[in-house]
C-alpha cells in the first residue's frame, strides 16, 4: 500500500496529482498546516517536519521530487517519466526540479502572507523581490513552451509527463502571488493541464483544509 502524508496546496499536491494519473491504488493522510507536523510520530516519517512523506512497501521518502522519479520509475507503463536513455531524459529530469525553483519563492510568500499573522512582522521588500522572482520563472516556462517545434503543447516534445504535473503545481501556488496572465503560452498550457482530472482531484476538498485563504495576495505597502 502507498500512503501519502499530505497537506493540501503544498508540496505535496504534485505527488497527489501524480499518483491520480497513475491510477494505482493509495491512501491519504492530511495533515494541518501547523506545528503538528513536528511531533516525533510524524518526524520518523519526515526528519525536518516537512511535507510530504512517502509510505511504500514499509519504506519511507520525505523529498518531492525523488518520489515523483521513484513512482515514474516504478510504474514506467503510465508514461508519465522519461528513463535512461530516453532522447528527453535530460529535459524531463532538469522541469522536474525546475518546479523546486519556483516553489522556493512561493514558500518564501507563503510565509509572509500567511505564517507571519502581522503586518509589523513583514517585509514590503521580500514581498516585492519573490513576486519578481516568480515573473522570471514564469519568462522560463513562457520561453520553453514557445520554442517552435511541433506538439510542444507540453514541457516536453514527446507530450504530457511528470515534469508538467511538478511545475504545473508549482505554478499552482504561485500564481496566488504573481499572476500568470501576461505570459500567453504559460497561461494555454496551464489551463490545458489543469484541466486534467487527475489534477482536479488533487484540488483541497470542499470544507477542508488549506494554506491559502484567498486567491490572491497583494504585497503589503512599505
Amino acid at each position: 500500500m502507498i500512503v501519502l502524508h499530505h497537506v493540501p496546496q503544498s508540496r505535496s499536491m504534485r505527488v497527489l496529482w501524480l499518483l491520480n494519473e497513475l491510477g494505482v491504488d493509495f491512501h491519504v493522510n492530511e495533515h494541518p498546516f501547523d506545528r503538528s507536523l513536528r511531533r516525533p510520530e510524524f518526524l520518523s516519517l519526515s526528519p525536518a517536519g516537512r511535507i510530504p512523506a512517502l509510505e511504500i512497501e514499509g519504506e519511507r521518502m520525505f523529498e518531492s521530487g525523488a518520489m515523483v522519479e521513484y513512482l515514474c520509475e516504478r510504474y514506467p507503463e503510465a508514461g508519465l517519466g522519461r528513463l535512461p536513455g530516453d532522447m528527453d531524459r535530460m529535459a524531463w529530469l532538469v522541469w522536474v526540479h525546475f518546479a523546486e525553483t519556483v516553489s522556493q519563492h512561493s514558500a518564501s510568500l507563503t510565509q509572509q502572507h500567511v505564517a507571519l499573522y502581522e503586518d509589523s512582522m513583514r517585509s514590503p521588500v521580500i514581498m516585492r523581490l519573490e513576486a519578481a522572482r516568480l515573473r522570471k520563472c514564469y519568462e522560463a516556462i513562457e520561453a520553453r513552451l514557445s520554442t517552435p517545434v511541433e506538439n510542444r503543447d507540453y514541457l516536453l516534445t514527446s507530450g504530457f509527463s511528470a515534469c508538467d504535473i511538478c511545475v504545473g503545481q508549482a505554478v499552482y501556488m504561485a500564481r496566488h502571488f504573481a499572476r500568470i496572465e501576461d505570459f500567453t503560452e504559460l497561461s494555454a498550457w496551464y489551463a490545458r493541464i489543469t484541466a486534467r482530472p487527475a489534477f482536479q482531484a488533487s484540488l483541497p476538498q470542499p470544507g477542508g483544509g488549506r494554506i491559502f485563504q484567498q486567491d490572491f495576495y497583494e504585497a503589503i505597502d512599505g
